[in-house]
């Protein structure tokens, strides 16, 4: 139901009342008058604009730095994890080192997958510093292997984990949030094999990066839901409209009481 008809039905259910108006006092008809162009005025506000959510046309930064993230954690990882099946020490290490080759393998296809359906580019070699972690796992065997392999592995896992969890809570690509999804559950998984070996120096691990503070007190709060009220602007019009036709009503019939 838009303005116009609201109006004309309006007019119509109250042509007698507007009839008699026009007879009435100069006063009752100067209040009419003011009433009705009070009305107009606000008509003519414009209503609050409803921006519809952007749809994203490319990639951003965070969801080209997931794409990208996933992709060399495996094309390291994967030698890294066959290497710790192969020389690791203790039966641990060779079973974690085999999980964690043959869940990147998995992966790999998954992000392999986005990338191509996304029209994305992503690396196809591991970086400088992770060809350097697979170099020193090659110079060294024994107990000290096995340390370097998941002090290396449980700091990669640590730094790409938060990566996902902000992608995951921001992006607006389905692909990428799909992935983010898939994602999290390897790491988060390898972390826990990691640990399980009992090598993982905990002391070691670099602080959480946090995002910047934020104030929670009650004031801000309420002040921040204060912008989320909104009122449709059809609604606030039909009510102007039935008040106008109300006051014009009243006005008539105290003037008819006068006579």
């Amino acid at each position: 139901m838009n303005l116009s008809r609201s109006a004309a039905v309006l007019i119509s259910d109250n042509r007698s009342e507007l009839e008699a108006l026009m007879f009435a006092p100069s006063s009752v008809r100067r209040a009419a008058v003011i009433l009705v162009a009070a009305v107009a005025a606000l008509a003519a506000v414009p209503g609050a604009a409803r921006a519809e959510p952007a749809v994203p046309t490319q990639l951003n930064a965070a969801d080209t730095l997931l794409l990208n993230g996933v992709r060399q954690a495996g094309l390291w990882e994967i030698p890294a994890g066959q290497m710790a099946a192969q020389r690791g020490s203790s039966a641990t290490v060779r079973k974690v080192g085999t999980m964690i080759a043959d869940q990147h393998v998995k992966l790999d296809e998954l992000v392999v997958a986005a990338a191509n359906q996304l029209g994305a580019a992503i690396p196809a070699t591991p970086t400088a510093e992770q060809q350097g972690f697979l170099k020193e796992m090659q110079n060294n065997k024994g107990v000290q292997f096995d340390q370097i392999f998941v002090t290396r592995l449980r700091a990669a896992h640590g730094k790409i984990f938060p990566v996902i969890g902000a992608v995951r809570a921001s992006t607006r690509d389905p692909v990428v949030r799909k992935l983010a999804d898939d994602a999290n559950i390897f790491v988060m998984n390898h972390m826990k094999m990691l640990e399980s070996t009992g090598l993982v120096r905990y002391e070691r691990l670099p602080p959480a990066a946090l995002p910047p503070a934020q104030d929670l007190s009650g004031t801000a709060i309420a002040e921040a839901n204060i912008g989320m009220l909104a009122v449709n602007p059809v609604v606030l019009w039909l009510v102007l409209l039935g008040a106008a036709g109300v006051t014009v009503a009243v006005l008539i019939r105290l003037t008819r009481a006068r006579r």
